[in-house]
């Protein structure tokens, strides 16, 4: 009876506890570098990824000012983070046109909408005092609560971005050109970036909903990716994927292994390895897709 016992309690530990937490980060690993590689491409910029643009903070933005007037219960974590990713998306697109937006000024945009967004979290729990624990470790990223459910829902839109984004790499190829290139080779230029990057958000908001702001992902894995099969998108999405699930898996298991007692945020471990390579990037002078 005890041996029946312990292997139930080692059966459910593995199916409902490791398993879901597994799988969920590696498939939300893979839509941050799927995503990645969409906005370094449709930005033509080495350095673009949904953290540093801004996407990820509206989308915990989205969030956070849904628990602070009482709305979570009404929309959920879900839809106030794709309204708060989505909403930022159109407003760097927008303030960007305005300028007659090049992809330099889409990304300058985005960092400025990502510092007032980041901003405006800190006063939302500095006033919401009694969620405030609650928020910080969420905007640092966890796996620890992933159910089958959220699982579900991240692979599904991963494989939706997976296979849009397959059909129309070639799209994603012109994008790297200068934009008068593009555009004389037919390519609607504006349309097809806005579209990929609103999908690109929409996989990134729902990542955000259930496991909280993880950054640099969508920053490390097209570049690891980059350098094992080039640049092109054909062969380019799939090592993104497979780098992205594989690293965050990795940061995963590290912030749940360091300390004695008790885990570190994923957020933590992502940020001091990405953070390098961003400082690298900047170093190099690496700002165009290459």
């Amino acid at each position: 009876m005890l041996g029946n016992g312990r292997r139930a309690n080692q059966a459910y530990i593995i199916l409902q506890l490791r398993l879901p937490r597994i799988l969920g980060s590696f498939f939300c690993g893979a839509a941050l570098g799927v995503a990645g590689a969409v906005f370094q491409a449709a930005l033509h910029n080495s350095m673009a990824d949904p953290f540093i643009l801004g996407i990820s903070s509206g989308a915990s933005f989205g969030v956070a000012l849904a628990l602070f007037l009482g709305l979570a219960p009404l929309f959920g974590f879900p839809l106030s983070a794709l309204a708060g990713a989505l909403a930022t998306t159109i407003l760097i697109i927008g303030l960007a046109s305005r300028r007659r937006g090049s992809s330099t000024t889409l990304l300058l945009t985005g960092v400025g909408v990502n510092y007032i967004l980041s901003s405006a979290m800190t006063l939302l729990m500095f006033l919401h005092k009694e969620q405030y624990q609650r928020i910080l470790f969420w905007t640092l990223g966890s796996f620890s609560s992933s159910t089958y459910t959220q699982v579900g829902v991240i692979a599904s839109a991963f494989l939706l971005l997976f296979v849009v984004l397959r059909v129309s790499h070639q799209n994603l190829d012109m994008l790297l050109l200068d934009e008068s290139s593009a555009r004389a080779g037919g390519l609607s230029v504006a349309k097809v970036r806005t579209s990929f990057l609103l999908l690109a958000s929409f996989a990134t908001a729902l990542c955000v909903a259930y496991f909280g702001v993880i950054g640099f992902i969508g920053l490390m894995a097209p570049h690891v990716s980059r350098l094992l099969v080039g640049p092109k998108h054909a062969k380019l999405l799939a090592p993104s994927a497979l780098v992205g699930g594989l690293l965050l898996l990795a940061s995963d298991t590290l912030s749940r292994i360091l300390l004695p007692s008790g885990e570190l945020p994923v957020g933590i471990i992502t940020s001091l390895i990405g953070v390098p390579l961003f400082i690298h990037l900047l170093r190099k002078g690496r700002f165009l897709y290459a």
